[in-house]
């Protein structure tokens, strides 16, 4: 439920991009990479986000390693969000700055959650099941997040998406306030001892850097994401409402996707299900050159986007088994952080070479650079990674549970 919750709410925090994307390009007149250098703004709190994953490791707040700090960054989104709701024509540099801070509330309480998911599910083997739980419930807001972000976007009514996104970090902080107990930490020093271990442990781990690097690679293949939103937008003139239905539709198969990954995370080796998506993802990425009309558009949108979810959940499911014990927070943050910096460098790359060679050339480089995946397969013994987090000892008692 804890899990549930936590990622509808976060995930309705994306209903602000649709209707921010264009207004970047409409109002404020930015190219498709310039909106991408824009979203690097944004992204630097995704980036940084081992920092938050040491401090509730390590630094207890209140006697509470996950608690205290999740109340206070869900209250900094929610503010940051009435002020630009607040605002019916920020600046450039307005909307930077405090779209950055809801990120900040946001990834910090993406941490959070994510350390509980680690250090519970992996000594299980749960993590793919609690990552599919996750993962349904961001994509079921999303469905909600792509009809009210084309609506707002058809509206050119930026600030109704701000008002909707502050209200949800709210709901995830009653949940963590009244429904989840943690039980007091260790001394800080006891706390700073034992996280250090784990750190000092995993730097020195050559599978964790070869993790790191392969998620990174996986995930700077050029994307397609802002420039198949101009391509949309320019070339195929489909409303805005319209696109909004299309990452709604896209969402719901990303829920059967989700929950689809639980058993084949328990039936299959995670080494053949990462191979499989691979090629998977190639073949995916080339059907958007038939990407021409609305027929095309909803098929391929739909179809990827379930398949999509199972090969994103593939490669956070190796991220989360590669975690040290009693780090867990700093390295699954670390690892996402590796994978969200690879994903905006691909936005800004894949941007850049639309804005100079066109839509064609772009999905053809970025299949070509999904199948070079396989190259490093390889190199990751991934079967010893899956044998290592078996061996992990019972969840800690002291992680926060529902009750």
């Amino acid at each position: 439920m804890l899990f549930a919750v936590v990622y509808f709410s976060q995930g309705m925090y994306y209903v602000i991009v649709q209707p921010l994307n264009l207004t970047l390009k409409e109002r404020l007149g930015l190219t498709a990479t310039q909106v991408a250098t824009f979203g690097t703004i944004t992204l630097i709190p995704w980036v940084i986000k081992p920092v938050y994953g040491l401090l509730s490791d390590a630094v207890p707040l209140f006697r509470r390693r996950r608690k205290s700090y999740f109340i206070i960054m869900s209250s900094l989104a929610s503010v940051a969000g009435l002020t630009l709701a607040a605002d019916p024509t920020p600046t450039y540099w307005t909307l930077a700055v405090f779209v950055t801070l809801m990120a900040l509330g946001v990834a910090f309480t993406d941490v959070l959650t994510d350390a509980m998911m680690v250090e519970n599910g992996k000594p299980l083997g749960l993590t793919g099941a609690f990552q599919s739980i996750q993962w349904a419930a961001i994509n079921a807001s999303s469905i909600i997040v792509g009809l009210a972000g084309g609506y707002f976007a058809q509206q050119r009514y930026p600030q109704g998406a701000f008002l909707v996104a502050a209200i949800f970090p709210l709901v995830a902080l009653l949940m963590m306030t009244f429904f989840v107990h943690e039980a007091p930490s260790k001394s800080r020093r006891e706390e700073l001892h034992a996280a250090w271990t784990g750190i000092r442990r995993a730097v020195t781990d050559r599978t964790m850097w070869v993790v790191a690097g392969f998620i990174f690679f996986w995930a700077f293949s050029p994307s397609i994401g802002i420039p198949l939103f101009y391509y949309q937008t320019d070339t195929l003139k489909f409303s805005q409402q319209f696109i909004g239905m299309l990452s709604s539709s896209a969402a719901a198969a990303m829920i059967v996707g989700s929950l689809g990954y639980a058993p084949l995370s328990r039936r299959y080796s995670l080494q053949r299900i990462i191979v499989v998506s691979i090629g998977v993802a190639t073949v995916g990425t080339l059907a958007y050159l038939l990407y021409n009309d609305w027929k095309s558009a909803l098929i391929i949108d739909v179809t990827f986007g379930g398949v999509s979810m199972i090969i994103q959940l593939a490669f956070l499911d190796l991220a989360a088994k590669a975690c040290p014990e009693n780090a867990e927070g700093t390295f699954f943050a670390l690892l996402m952080s590796v994978y969200n910096l690879g994903v905006q460098g691909s936005q800004i790359t894949g941007s850049f070479l639309y804005d100079k060679i066109g839509y064609t050339p772009l999905v053809l480089i970025s299949a070509a650079m999904t199948a070079a995946a396989w190259l490093l397969v390889p190199l990751v013994n991934i079967p010893a990674i899956e044998g290592r987090a078996r061996l992990a000892g019972p969840p800690p008692e002291a992680v926060p549970a529902a009750h």
